[in-house]
């Protein structure tokens, strides 16, 4: 698997570290475990990489979570607007609205994680030589 090259929007997109696009962000692969949805490995388990790389580092991550929430209820119009319909005559906006704000609601856990790899990966820059650099200073 040492050939194998993750791509930068499979490893966001997998919450895999951005240095390496191997180990894990989160200590849970799982966004709906509550009591450990935001809980992130202090580096990564493969390349060492700090998840963490100053104090407040992920408060830049509310207009990342915001541009997502925005582009989903977009895409959620669009869809609504072509499958359904919309029409002032009748109340299928508010129907779209409703439903969009439970989706978005359910998808916050997904949001939150998200934002913070994305958030995470435009500071840290790929370097597939850092995991093999780890492994043979460990032999």
């Amino acid at each position: 698997m040492s050939s194998f090259k993750a791509s930068y929007l499979y490893s966001v997109l997998n919450n895999k570290c951005p240095r390496c696009r191997k180990g894990n962000i989160y200590t849970s692969s799982n966004a709906y475990k509550l009591g450990q949805m935001t809980t992130m490995n202090e580096t990564c388990p493969v390349c060492g990489q700090s998840t963490e790389i100053e104090v407040g580092f992920y408060y830049g991550t509310a207009y990342v979570s915001y541009a997502l929430t925005v582009a989903f209820s977009v895409a959620t119009f669009v869809a609504w607007w072509v499958l359904i319909g919309m029409s002032l005559d009748d109340n299928r906006f508010f129907w779209w609205m409703g439903t969009n704000a439970v989706l978005m609601i359910l998808m916050q856990p997904l949001f939150m994680r998200l934002s913070r790899t994305i958030w995470l990966s435009w500071f840290v820059s790929y370097d597939p030589t850092k995991e093999k650099s780890t492994e043979e200073s460990a032999k």
